[in-house]
């Protein structure tokens, strides 16, 4: 990391917000989450089960298979609600963001549902990852939206849209690629500002909804830019941390359990 990255980097820690002692249930965060699949129960779960620990309350909707394995497994996650999809619309308004895509397959009814959901509530900050970014529309986007691509669904954005060029980055949305190094790029702004760390133990599946549910806990009482900054760091410090005593021998579960500690001791 450059000194300036580690200059924005160090700015991002110090604007992030923590709960407050005087602080009530919900005001230091709501959070929707619409993802899973038939075929992809476990990635949601970790976007779920790492957001519950940072936001006070977790919306969690699915289709109604997933929906039962999250319900049985409720008591480890606190202030969790989970919902079906037809009550999506009654929880939108109420949360700070809404995450959709990790686990999500890539189908007509993911494209219809994406699509529909962002046209409708453009206004709300939404974090856009997985099956739910290979099916968006482009057009809607807009600078109230983060997305989490990795290089493949990069090239995939940019083929419908050449303002997704990561050389040449003019899209209106933040974009924060994944990789062995991250890349954020803020909107219609080709600079990115790289972000380093990780390891071996990284390419483990799941890291990537690890990273997405954090991301999207973090939006939901920061702005854009610090979210994504702070949340690739956390993620990739959190790898590293558990490195020097497991070695790449760790998977997206250790990380959900060594986050908060991590994140906890770079913003107090």
């Amino acid at each position: 990391m450059t000194e300036t990255q580690s200059t924005a980097l160090r700015a991002s820690l110090k604007k992030i917000s923590s709960p407050q002692s005087d602080s009530h249930k919900g005001q230091n965060g709501k959070l929707l989450i619409i993802g899973g699949s038939e075929l992809f129960h476990a990635a949601s779960k970790w976007s779920l089960d790492v957001a519950s620990k940072i936001v006070d309350m977790v919306f969690y909707c699915s289709v109604p298979s997933n929906n039962k394995l999250i319900t049985e497994a409720k008591e480890n996650f606190w202030n969790g609600i989970v919902i079906g999809r037809g009550q999506i619309k009654n929880y939108i308004n109420e949360a700070d963001v809404i995450l959709i895509g990790p686990g999500m397959d890539r189908s007509f009814y993911t494209k219809i549902l994406v699509n529909n959901l962002l046209k409708k509530y453009s206004d709300k900050k939404w974090v856009i990852d997985a099956g739910a970014l290979q099916m968006v529309d482009t057009n809607l986007l807009n600078s109230n939206h983060i997305i989490t691509p990795h290089h493949q669904e990069m090239k995939i954005l940019q083929q419908k849209n050449n303002l997704f060029d990561e050389k040449n980055y003019q899209a209106d949305c933040h974009c924060l690629l994944k990789g062995p190094i991250d890349k954020l790029f803020t909107p219609k702004n080709n600079i990115a500002t790289e972000i380093t760390g990780g390891n071996s133990g990284m390419t483990k599946g799941g890291t990537g909804d690890v990273l997405a549910g954090l991301l999207a806990a973090l939006y939901c009482k920061n702005e854009a830019k610090e979210s994504c900054l702070v949340a690739s760091h956390i993620n990739k410090k959190a790898g590293e941390e558990l490195y020097k005593t497991q070695g790449p021998y760790f998977n997206s579960s250790d990380l959900v359990e060594t986050i908060p500690q991590v994140l906890w001791q770079a913003t107090k």
